[in-house]
C-alpha cells in the first residue's frame, strides 16, 4: 500500500487527478476535503478569499461519497472532488450576500440550478467566495466585508468581481470554483491569478439561482487550475434548464473531450485570428511580448494564424457602461427592505413611511460602486434620454456581434490578452473608476456578443500572472477548449520541471499543522464580517436595523 499523501500533495493535484484516485481508492473524498479546509485555514489569514466557510456540510458529503464507493456504487466522475462558490450564487441552508451589507444574514430557501447539479454529482461544497458587491467591480476591493489579496503577492488584488474564486484556486484553498462573467468577471481574474477562467456562452449554463446583476450579460462559469480540469466542471453545470428563459435547449458541447484531443498538441488546420483592436497601445510590454509568444506556439502547433478586425469593438466599452448600469438599476431595485435582507428604519425624529425606510436601508446597504451604477442606469433609462443613451447602445451592441460573425466566417477562434496589464496595488484604482472599467476593455465584446471565452495563464510578466484569451462562435465552446489546452501542453513543455509557486505557501504550511476541526473551520472570517458591518453602519445614528421578513 502507498503512503498516504499530505495535504500539500493532495491539493496540488489537479481536479481530474483527484477524481481518478477516488475511483482507484487511493485517496478518500474525506482526506481530499480536509486537506482543503487546512489549506484555507492556514491561507484565510492573509487571503481572505472566502465570505463563508461549510467545512461541516462538505465533510458531511465527502463521507456520503465514500460510503457509497465503499459499497460499490457507480458514482459520477466528479464525485468527492471539492468545488468552491462565488457568493453571487444562491445556496439552499448556506448564508448568501453578494458581498453586500443589503444581503447580510440571508439563508436562501433553494439551490441555483448549477449547486443542484453539483450536489447532483456529490461534490462537496468549500463554502462561499468574496466578490465585488454585486459583481460590480474589477478587484474584489468593493466587497461590503473585505478585499481579497492576490496570492502571487499579498499586496496586489486578484482581478474582479470573481477575485474570491480566482484566489481560492489559485491558492490550493479549492481544486475548482464557480464564478459568474458579466463583462470579464471570470476570465480577468484568472488572468491575474494565473488560473483558467470560463464564460461559456450565453445560455449555455442555467442562470437560474445567479442572483442577478445584468440579465442580458451575466453567465456562470468555471475556475480552474488547468484548461481540462474547467472542462470536467463546465460539463457538470452546463445543459437545458426550463427555469431559465435564456437557457439554450441542447447539449452542452462535448469540452472533456475537446481538452483532452487538445492535450496532443497538434492544431492542424485550426484557424486562429488575431483581433486587431483587442492589443497594442495600452496592453503593458509584457502582456504584448508574452502573447505574441503563446500565438508563436499556437503557429508552431500547426495554426494557420492571421489578422483579424472587429471594427466596433472600440465602441464596446461605452456601450456596456450604458447597458450594464441600465439593467443593474433595475435589477437591483427589488433590494428595498420590505422582503428580505437588512431593513433600516429611519430615526425617531423622521416620519416612519415606507418610502424613508427604503431609501435608508438602500443608502447603508449598498455601497459606493453599487450607488453609481444604479445612478448611471437609472440616468441612461430616464424619459428623454432613453432613445439616446440606451437605445443607441443596443444598436451598438448589434454592431459588434455581427463583427464577430463575420469575423468567425473567416477563422474558427479568435484571439486576445485577457487583461491589458497584470495585477496592480490593493487601493491604486480604487478612487479611478474610469481606469478601474479598462481593465475589462478585452473581454467586454465577448459578453456582449454572447459567445464563449475562456482565458489561461500565458506566463510571468514581472513575477505575476498574465492572460491569454481564446473566443469562439457562439453553442461551439468545445472550439475553444482545444487550443487552449494545446496551448497549456506547449507552455508546460517548454518550462520543463514543474517548479514550486508562490501561491503553495499556505498548502505546504497546511501540511505541517493538524487537521483543523469543521467546527472551528465554519467560524472563518465571520467575525471580521460583522465588524465590518457594524463599522459601516455606525455611520447611521439614530437608525433602528431590523431584519425584512422573508415572504
Amino acid at each position: 500500500m502507498s503512503e498516504r499523501m499530505n495535504d500539500a500533495q493532495l491539493v496540488k493535484l489537479t481536479a481530474a487527478q483527484m477524481a481518478d484516485k477516488l475511483k482507484a481508492g487511493e485517496v478518500t473524498s474525506r482526506e481530499l476535503v480536509q486537506a482543503h479546509i487546512n489549506v484555507i485555514a492556514a491561507a484565510e489569514p492573509e487571503l481572505k478569499a472566502f465570505l463563508s466557510v461549510s467545512a461541516t456540510e462538505a465533510l458531511k458529503t465527502a463521507d456520503e461519497v465514500d460510503r457509497r464507493r465503499a459499497a460499490g456504487e457507480e458514482l459520477p466522475e466528479m464525485a468527492g472532488v471539492p468545488v468552491a462558490i462565488k457568493d453571487m450564487i444562491v445556496t439552499k441552508g448556506i448564508e448568501t450576500t453578494a458581498a453586500s451589507r443589503i444581503l447580510q444574514g440571508w439563508i436562501p430557501p433553494y439551490d441555483a440550478t448549477v449547486v443542484e447539479k453539483l450536489k447532483a454529482n456529490l461534490m462537496p461544497i468549500l463554502g462561499k467566495t468574496n466578490l465585488d458587491e454585486f459583481a460590480q467591480g474589477s478587484s474584489t476591493e468593493h466587497s461590503a466585508y473585505f478585499p481579497t489579496h492576490n496570492p502571487w503577492d499579498t499586496e496586489r488584488v486578484p482581478g474582479g468581481s470573481g477575485g474570491g474564486s480566482a484566489c481560492a484556486v489559485a491558492a490550493y484553498e479549492a481544486p475548482l470554483a464557480l464564478g459568474t462573467d458579466t463583462g470579464g468577471s471570470i476570465r480577468q481574474p484568472g488572468a491575474f491569478t494565473g488560473t483558467v477562467g470560463v464564460k461559456p456562452t450565453y445560455g449555455g449554463v442555467s442562470r437560474f439561482g445567479a442572483i442577478a446583476m445584468a440579465s442580458s450579460l451575466d453567465q456562470i462559469g468555471p475556475v480552474a487550475r488547468t484548461v481540462l480540469d474547467a472542462a470536467l466542471l463546465h460539463e457538470v453545470i452546463g445543459g437545458y434548464d426550463e427555469r431559465d428563459s435564456t437557457s439554450i435547449p441542447e447539449p452542452t458541447p462535448a469540452v472533456v473531450k475537446a481538452a483532452r484531443e487538445g492535450q496532443k498538441m497538434d492544431l492542424s488546420g485550426l484557424k486562429v485570428g488575431v483581433v486587431k483592436e483587442l492589443s497594442g497601445k495600452g496592453y503593458e510590454d509584457v502582456v504584448s511580448h508574452n502573447f505574441e509568444h503563446a500565438v508563436e506556439l499556437l503557429k508552431s502547433m500547426g495554426a494557420q494564424v492571421s489578422e483579424v478586425s472587429l471594427p466596433n469593438a472600440s465602441y464596446a466599452m461605452p456601450s456596456y457602461y450604458v447597458l450594464m448600469p441600465s439593467e443593474v438599476s433595475s435589477n437591483l431595485a427589488r433590494y428595498d427592505g420590505m422582503r428580505y435582507g437588512l431593513r433600516m428604519m429611519p430615526p425617531a425624529d423622521v416620519a416612519q413611511t415606507s418610502a424613508n425606510m427604503m431609501a435608508y436601508t438602500r443608502e447603508a446597504g449598498f455601497g459606493s460602486e453599487v450607488k453609481r451604477r444604479i445612478l448611471l442606469g437609472t440616468y441612461a433609462l430616464s424619459a428623454g434620454f432613453y432613445d439616446k443613451w440606451y437605445g443607441s447602445a443596443q444598436k451598438v451592441r448589434t454592431l459588434i456581434i455581427r463583427d464577430f460573425e463575420k469575423a468567425f466566417e473567416k477563422v474558427d477562434v479568435l484571439v486576445s490578452p485577457a487583461s491589458p496589464t497584470t495585477a496592480f496595488k490593493l487601493g491604486e484604482e480604487l478612487t479611478d473608476p474610469m481606469t478601474m472599467y479598462l481593465n475589462d476593455v478585452a473581454t467586454i465584446p465577448a459578453n456582449l456578443a454572447g459567445i464563449p471565452a475562456m482565458s489561461l495563464p500565458m506566463g510571468l510578466g514581472n513575477g505575476l500572472p498574465t492572460g491569454f484569451q481564446i473566443m469562439a462562435p457562439a453553442k461551439h465552446d468545445d472550439m475553444m477548449y482545444k487550443p487552449a489546452a494545446a496551448l497549456e501542453a506547449a507552455f508546460a513543455k517548454e518550462a520543463g520541471e514543474a517548479s514550486e509557486l508562490p501561491t503553495s505557501k499556505w498548502a505546504d504550511q497546511a501540511a505541517q499543522n493538524a487537521d483543523v476541526s469543521s467546527a472551528e473551520a465554519d467560524k472563518i472570517n465571520q467575525v471580521e464580517k460583522a465588524e465590518a458591518v457594524d463599522a459601516a453602519l455606525k455611520a447611521f445614528p439614530g437608525v433602528r436595523v431590523t431584519k425584512a421578513e422573508e415572504k
